[in-house]
This record gives C-alpha cells, sequence and structure tokens, in this order.
C-alpha cells in the first residue's frame, strides 16, 4: 500500500517550500510513500535505509536526493542518530526554474527516470547546512526557495558537466571560485586556461552552456548573497570585493540573479549581525 502526501497540507498560506528535520527510528516503515510535490531529502548525521519499490539501499552521511511527484519511497534509520533534512517544494518552483533556466532541463527534479542521488563531502554539506538555516529563518515565498535551490543545483550540475567537460575547463572553472580570481571577471577566468578568450568561450557554450561572464557573475552573486547576509560589510565593498566598483553594474547583477537590491537582500536574510553606520 502507498500513501499519497499533498503539498496543499505541508505548504500554509503563501509558503512555497517547507524544510523538516527528523531523527528516524529503526522501527521498518509499514508501507511507502508518494507526493503531489517535488521533495528534496538529505542525510545529516547516521545511516538510513531508503525503501524504494524495486530494492532498498543504505545512504550515508551527505547523500542527497532528488524526487520527483509520484516517486514511491520510505525512510529507515539504521542505528542511532540518523538525522534526515527534507524539503517539501510546490510543483510551479519547479517549472518555473526550468522555463527561465534551460539548462536544469535533464539533471536533478529535471531528469526523468529513477530518483536523482548526489553526494555532499564534508565542506560542501556544511555550505548546504548553512543555506538550509537561512532557508527556515525566510518567509519560505518564491525568493526564499530560488535562493536555496539555485546554487545547489548549479553546482550539483557543474559538477556532473566536469565529467565530459575538458579536464583544463574543468579545473579553471573550479579555480574561478577563489575571489582572487573572480575579481578579474572573466579575464581571471580565461588566464586560469592559458588559452584563447574565443576558445574558451567557444568550449564554454558548448559544456556548459554559458559564457565566461555568464559563470564569473554567477559565482560572484552567490558570493555576494552570502556576504550580505554572514557579515557587516557595506555593500560598496562587498560589491569591491566582489570585483564590480560600479555600483550600478552591481546592483542590476545581484537584481537580475536574486529578485532583490542588495540592501533589500540584506535586510530580508541576515540575522544577528550588526549593520555598518
Amino acid at each position: 500500500m502507498t500513501r499519497t502526501l499533498h503539498h496543499k497540507d505541508i505548504l500554509q498560506g503563501d509558503a512555497q517550500i517547507h524544510l523538516t528535520r527528523a531523527t528516524l527510528t529503526p522501527a521498518r516503515p509499514k508501507h511507502l510513500h508518494d507526493h503531489d510535490f517535488f521533495e528534496l531529502f538529505w542525510i545529516q548525521n547516521g545511516t538510513v535505509r531508503h525503501h524504494l519499490p524495486q530494492e532498498g539501499v543504505n545512504l550515508t552521511e551527505g547523500s542527497v536526493f532528488f524526487l520527483r511527484p509520484g516517486h514511491a519511497h520510505a525512510l529507515q534509520g539504521k542505528g542511532e542518530h540518523a538525522l534526515v533534512v527534507s524539503l517539501c517544494i510546490h510543483p510551479q518552483i519547479i517549472k518555473a526554474l526550468a522555463k527561465r533556466h534551460p539548462s536544469l532541463k535533464g539533471h536533478l527534479f529535471w531528469s526523468s527516470g529513477d530518483p536523482v542521488q548526489r553526494h555532499r563531502d564534508i565542506r560542501q554539506l556544511a555550505a548546504l547546512n548553512h543555506a538550509a538555516v537561512l532557508l527556515e529563518r525566510s518567509a519560505n515565498d518564491t525568493l526564499a526557495a530560488e535562493a536555496f535551490l539555485l546554487p545547489l543545483c548549479a553546482d550539483l550540475i557543474a559538477e556532473a558537466h566536469a565529467d565530459t567537460t575538458p579536464r583544463w575547463l574543468a579545473d579553471a572553472c573550479i579555480a574561478a571560485k577563489d575571489p582572487a580570481v573572480f575579481r578579474d571577471g572573466a579575464a581571471g577566468l580565461v588566464a586560469l586556461t592559458g588559452k584563447a578568450h574565443s576558445h574558451v568561450s567557444r568550449m564554454m557554450r558548448k559544456h556548459l552552456g554559458e559564457t565566461p561572464s555568464d559563470h564569473i557573475n554567477h559565482i560572484r552573486m552567490t558570493y555576494a548573497a552570502r556576504a550580505l547576509t554572514t557579515d557587516s560589510e557595506a555593500v560598496s565593498q562587498i560589491a569591491t570585493d566582489c570585483g564590480i566598483p560600479n555600483m550600478s553594474h552591481f546592483h542590476k547583477l545581484f537584481r537580475q540573479a536574486h529578485g532583490l537590491t542588495p540592501l533589500q537582500y540584506r535586510q530580508k536574510y541576515q540575522r544577528g549581525v550588526v549593520q555598518p553606520i
């Protein structure tokens, strides 16, 4: 027997996403369940038995799963301290992201077939948990859902592309996350490769579906969003740290990426940090 869970019973009011933390018992689930929403969950601690219609597999800390509506499953703790973090995501959020970001198609929630599993190492899991804390403090609206999902999905898809992307390009994209590199913009990324800008641009379009400038600006705006919510630096200083001293251009890029001005974003998501005078 399979039970069906409905997003209308979980997402209250205008909420588009809901996060739940659960300590799992070792009791075997009596039945599987499916749902009419998209679910993202990861193993925060311990070992978890993931029951699926055809089999059961053990998941360890850092395992991340993307499930579409209709995917039946159940979770069971193995041993003590089995902790899972689960997100209920409104279907419209996933559909809207696919429409605005075609490069998502074929990956994660937007793939076909069985649920997609990925893994986060200790450092990546810490970043994921930090993003989860910010989500818990938010209004759980569309902006909050996208602010959580887009950086995670972008990182996972970049990692998937790295399997087929030339090693020199994959290494450069990873190194470009260093502020010392992305402050120099697309030129900093291209310089890492030792190749002509036109060749790098052509290969990035082929393998990653974006230009060097697109890639660098995504990294910059992710860095800026984190800085705005975790420290008290003035917005102008954060813009400079990103390598964009032109405030008009910085505001334009930030609004395009996050749907808010930097100040609005800070006011909405920052907690417990003293604002600069």
